[in-house]
């Protein structure tokens, strides 16, 4: 087990530096001056040569390479003509809007990103499991078929569909919930899960249908193995069957998905903040890919993506540990 958690994290580690090659190279050394978008439309070419050489541009792409490596792990220091700005690691610059650290307004936003993409995620788990299992208690019953037309109808609907129909049946015709917005945990933990509430509910379910359907298929093609046929001539109950061994092989593939999901989830989580107003990661991307600020694109792309690698870890070691033959292999 040591040597394949040693393996996944040099795996993941190789993954974050081939994206950061990527990355830099798409937004850095793609058309285009990153001089002149950091100083703006109005500055003259003296200003212009004073910002290149403020920020290294001038040197050597390798150099400058090195320098956006240097500055995730260690910090970075920039000239700001009377003093020098240390920005600490890891460190992705300055937006060219407003002069913050990257760093800083990433992790400004991040509560309510996480508070909608964890929250989202429990609750697509919960619902879409126990909808897949319970689809398998009662299948060839009318619950079964009632399930099966609600989880494909959940699958086909965009997120924002499904946003914009809550906000409209329980905000303005029922007016059971005011419109949300966002309240931070510290401050309101009660107000701040009544306004996530719709938020989460738009995020889980399109993905709570597949996570049905996923829980269905394995569950069915654990109960048509060779043991659960001895386990029946046993005169073991179906429901202990279910609950006791088939669950178990449907684990693995769900702890897969989920971590798979969390790359899929930014993109269905941008789409939420933007309806329900929320202060969040995609919304600030959303702003900086309207006003090119390369930084702040660059580090949510590196944020985001190094996140998403991790998951994949800790979903392989979490397989792992249900399933100790993965680890041999």
């Amino acid at each position: 087990m040591t040597a394949y958690v040693l393996r996944r994290v040099v795996g993941v580690l190789v993954v974050v530096l081939a994206l950061s090659v990527v990355v830099y190279a798409t937004f850095y050394l793609a058309p285009g001056d990153p001089a002149r978008m950091a100083c703006g439309p109005r500055c003259d070419p003296e200003q212009i040569r004073q910002v290149r050489q403020q920020l290294g541009l001038n040197d050597p792409v390798y150099v400058q390479y090195w320098h956006f490596l240097q500055g995730i792990v260690a910090g970075h220091d920039y000239s700001t003509g009377t003093g020098v700005l240390h920005c600490d690691a890891p460190c992705f610059g300055l937006s060219y809007q407003n002069d913050q650290q990257v760093t800083d307004l990433i992790t400004q936003r991040l509560p309510a990103t996480a508070s909608l993409a964890i929250g989202g995620m429990v609750l697509w788990v919960l619902v879409g499991v126990l909808t897949g299992l319970l689809s398998v208690v009662r299948r060839g019953g009318v619950v079964e078929r009632v399930l099966t037309w609600v989880t494909l109808a959940g699958t086909a609907t965009p997120a924002f569909i499904t946003g914009l129909g809550l906000l409209m049946l329980f905000c303005a015709y029922l007016e059971w919930l005011p419109f949300p917005s966002y309240v931070p945990l510290t401050d309101d933990p009660e107000q701040w899960a009544w306004n996530m509430l719709l938020p989460w509910v738009a995020l889980a379910l399109l993905e709570s249908a597949k996570y049905a359907r996923m829980t269905r298929s394995s569950l069915l093609e654990t109960l048509a193995e060779d043991h659960v046929r001895t386990f029946r001539a046993y005169g073991v109950g179906e429901r202990a069957i279910i609950g006791r061994h088939a669950m178990r092989g449907a684990v693995a593939p769900l702890i897969a998905i989920t971590a798979a999901d969390l790359g899929s989830m930014f993109g269905n989580a941008m789409l939420t903040e933007a309806m329900f107003g929320l202060p969040g990661i995609g919304q600030l991307l959303v702003h900086a890919t309207q006003t090119i600020d390369l930084p702040v694109v660059v580090g949510v792309v590196m944020v985001t993506g190094a996140a998403v690698a991790i998951a994949n870890v800790a979903a392989d070691l979490l397989y792992a540990v249900a399933d100790r033959r993965v680890a041999l292999r």
